[in-house]
């Protein structure tokens, strides 16, 4: 089993193109990322949490791969609340923890922002697979071929490195050198796993070199990848959901526009 295997890789949104998919990603994400408000952020989640049903993830499969997502929101912005930017009415002050009215609005926006961007990216990229994602950005977006067929060769060594972990767990604990000293151990796995991993990506390369992957010549695809009127709808949702984000925090007045003078 591989890192990007599960049911979502069976449904309907599965067979959009990854290229569409990333797109759509962009388009949600590029909006909120030049605001910092409540409103456009609260607003894109739900709307995005409405649509999660319709591609084809369990629920369990759904909260396994998300879960860094919904614990690293909350971490980001109790430190907005606490190290953020004071103004308004002071709540609570003790050494360098400043609470404020305004802190405490900048971490609400910060925690909606961060669910809002990273979940649409999580769960997209897990109905991702590598060699359509190689397929759609050599043929769609007419990326170099050497610089996509690397990508894909380095994406699907991922699982091996995983595997790789294991195997040096278990053969340095069958040698008695697992017992204690976690840190000192997981800096010499970690040390080991970069030797082997150099090694493994210099023979790749020249066997890819060999096979005439590195060549300049107009390179042929075995399989055809289409952009059609699927790929374009789940666009058009990717805008609609970042236009009403915006419209929503305009209208209420809360948009926060971080480029702009301060």
């Amino acid at each position: 089993m591989t890192l990007f295997d599960g049911r979502a890789r069976e449904g309907a949104f599965a067979r959009i193109n990854p290229v569409a998919k990333l797109a759509a990603s962009a388009l949600i994400a590029v909006p909120l990322v030049l605001t910092l408000d409540v409103v456009s952020a609260a607003t894109a989640l739900v709307l995005e949490l409405l649509l999660m049903p319709f591609v084809g993830l369990g629920w369990r499969e759904f909260w396994v791969r998300t879960w860094p997502v919904w614990l690293a929101a909350p971490l980001t912005a109790v430190t907005i609340a606490l190290y953020g930017q004071a103004s308004g009415g002071m709540l609570f002050e003790w050494f360098v923890i400043r609470v404020s009215e305004g802190s405490l609005e900048l971490a609400a926006a910060t925690f909606f922002r961060v669910l809002a961007i990273a979940l649409p990216s999580v769960v997209m990229f897990v109905t991702v697979d590598p060699t359509d994602l190689a397929d759609g950005l050599g043929q769609i977006l007419r990326l170099p071929a050497r610089f996509v067929m690397g990508a894909l060769a380095g994406l699907r060594m991922v699982g091996l490195f995983l595997d790789d972990w294991r195997a040096l767990e278990l053969a340095r604990r069958a040698r008695g050198v697992a017992d204690r000293g976690r840190i000192r151990r997981f800096l010499g796995m970690a040390f080991a796993l970069l030797v082997l991993s150099i090694r493994r990506g210099t023979k790749l390369a020249t066997a890819m070199e060999a096979r005439g992957f590195g060549a300049s010549a107009r390179r042929t695809w075995a399989r055809d990848s289409r952009f059609g009127g699927r790929e374009r709808g789940l666009l058009l949702i990717g805008a609609g959901i970042a236009g009403i984000a915006v419209a929503a925090s305009v209208l209420t007045g809360s948009w926060n526009f971080i480029l702009g003078p301060s």
